[in-house]
């Protein structure tokens, strides 16, 4: 058996929880209360799209295939799968057996999937009673798959692991449950989205290392990092006149609130600053820690040595996370990429399109930021780690 620790052991460990615990605690409720009180003040005045008549949806379960016909035309032809289901969601309708159908068209029946029986389905309820195909049900799959994740972080990385999880669901929430109702409710979405980056910085950084004079460096140097791209963004926003309209849900946007229009520009404004926070706490992290055991195993170590060694760790790390940003952004926009490059074949026609000329913005000021966050972080943490002669 290993020894029992002494009494002054004991001591110790409970000082030292309290001294950690302490400060969690606070940041924790702090991060709860900001929630709580954000949504409420989000939420007032909410606009969104709510109509009476809007075809109620509802998750069934596939039993049987009762018939096929098929329909021709002189251009097209296809087939019409009509299907007996349960429904399933909890409600009034549970346990109701329903009839709906499924058409697949012999032009894309490469890309058409016929529903099986076993299969979870969401039906429509149109206004005339009748019941129509929506989309299968993927969400449970993901969510297992989510799940499996969160079970995996937990077990290997103990507390640390479940501080990563308990951030990174405090961080969804403030942007799904504050930044998106304010910018609904037409309040100013340049500060609701510097608010968000703040918050998501503060709490993930002191959750996760708890509150210390490594993570304040690290929280420092990014917020001198979102700052320093968010102010570019503005900048390069109104200087290229751009209008926002990058999709065609922009348009919809801008008839929500008729009276005070959505600023689409500010919407570009916050998705660049927003995408761009993780990679830059990334960096403020690496810069941070790799100092601050610097520091523990070189005691003396000066300013300037702290700083330089900051700086070099920096280059070594900057061009990986840059890499990671822009291939990122490369990969969610790749099925625009290919639609573009097949369909013009001008390649300044294709830079100067909004949609892409948005995508470049949020790289190249992403990595303005993680760069500018580097020299911050190192001379913060130069100045925070060195001992003053007493």
């Amino acid at each position: 058996m290993p020894p029992l620790p002494r009494q002054g052991e004991h001591m110790v460990r409970y000082d030292d929880w309290v001294v950690k615990g302490i400060p969690y605690a606070i940041i924790l409720i702090l991060a709860i209360v900001f929630l709580i009180v954000g949504n409420r003040i989000a939420t007032e005045g909410m606009v969104v799209y709510d109509s009476d008549d809007a075809a109620p949806t509802y998750e069934a379960r596939i039993l049987r295939l009762v018939d096929v016909t098929e329909h021709y035309t002189m251009f097209d032809e296809w087939q019409v799968f009509q299907f007996e289901a349960e429904i399933i969601s909890r409600g009034e309708r549970r346990g109701e057996m329903v009839t709906f159908t499924q058409s697949t068209r012999f032009l894309f029946e490469r890309f058409n999937r016929i529903a099986e029986e076993g299969d979870r389905v969401m039906l429509a309820l149109t206004a005339v009673g009748a019941w129509s195909f929506i989309d299968y049900v993927r969400i449970y799959n993901v969510a297992v798959l989510g799940l499996a994740f969160v079970i995996l972080l937990v077990v290997f990385g103990r507390f640390k692991g479940f501080n990563s999880v308990l951030s990174l669901g405090l961080t969804g929430l403030a942007v799904f449950a504050v930044f998106i109702p304010s910018v609904l409710s037409g309040m100013n979405i340049y500060i609701s989205s510097i608010v968000v980056c703040i918050y998501a910085i503060v709490t993930t950084l002191f959750i996760i290392n708890g509150v210390n004079k490594k993570s304040a460096a690290a929280v420092a140097g990014c917020l001198g990092g979102v700052l320093a791209a968010g102010v570019l963004t503005f900048f390069m926003s109104r200087t290229m006149e751009l209008t926002g309209i990058t999709q065609s849900e922009s348009r919809i946007l801008l008839t929500l609130i008729p009276e005070s229009p959505i600023d689409l520009n500010a919407i570009i404004f916050a998705g660049i600053i927003i995408g761009a926070v993780g990679a830059i706490m990334d960096i403020a992290v690496s810069i941070s820690s790799a100092l601050w055991e610097l520091k523990t195993q070189m005691p003396n170590a000066s300013f300037k040595d702290i700083f330089k060694s900051g700086i070099n760790i920096g280059k070594d790390i900057l061009g990986s996370n840059i890499n990671t940003l822009v291939l990122a952004y490369i990969g969610s926009s790749l099925t625009v990429i290919l639609f573009l490059l097949s369909h013009f074949n001008s390649v300044l026609r294709i830079l100067n399109r909004e949609l892409v000329l948005v995508e470049l913005l949020q790289a190249i000021i992403g990595g303005f930021g993680i760069f500018l966050t580097m020299p911050l972080t190192a001379l913060i943490c130069a100045v925070l780690y060195v001992r003053r002669p007493s």
